[in-house]
């Protein structure tokens, strides 16, 4: 009898789990932020028809300073309507203004988002500058990195070529 209500409690809460799961995921796609150059849009406006890339960084993180060139470098090796790019800022609301000058300094031709409140921060808890992730289309998370070392972008080159072709 024991066994039975562990197994019902078990299934319970592997469901109420997977559930939040699923609702997080469509949250990802829908929380609305501004972008740098003013408009407010979601990651699913963004995103890929295969894969979105979306990188949490802020201005005063070293490690995201010296990913962002190769993130830059990386994207133009895929067609943006396949695998979408995506920068997500986190700098205080206070910092904000100078976020869109850093991100022409860094030549970064992608959508940033500006996540001051840190509301898809929080969803997907973000809790290490900087963190990249790759949805799928659907938005749901197949890879996260955290922090950044010089070669890391070979890690999300073979990642992104892997889930490419799995979904082929």
């Amino acid at each position: 009898m024991k066994q039975t209500y562990l197994i019902c409690f078990l299934l319970i809460t592997m469901g109420l789990v997977q559930t939040h799961t699923l609702q997080a995921q469509s949250a990802v796609f829908q929380i609305k932020l501004k972008e740098i150059n003013g408009y407010y849009r979601t990651i699913g406006d963004l995103k890929g028809s295969q894969l979105t890339i979306v990188d949490f960084w802020a201005t005063w993180c070293k490690p995201c300073v010296k990913s962002i060139p190769k993130l830059v470098e990386l994207s133009h090796t895929y067609d943006n309507e396949t695998v979408a790019f995506v920068g997500v800022n986190v700098d205080s609301p206070r910092n904000t203004s100078k976020v869109r000058p850093f991100a022409m300094s860094r030549r970064i031709d992608y959508p940033v988002l500006l996540d001051s409140d840190q509301a898809l921060y929080g969803e997907l808890l973000v809790s290490v500058l900087p963190t990249l992730f790759i949805l799928d289309k659907e938005g749901k998370v197949l890879y996260t990195h955290e922090g950044y070392t010089t070669g890391d972008e070979k890690i999300f080159k073979e990642k992104i070529d892997q889930f490419l072709s799995d979904a082929k």
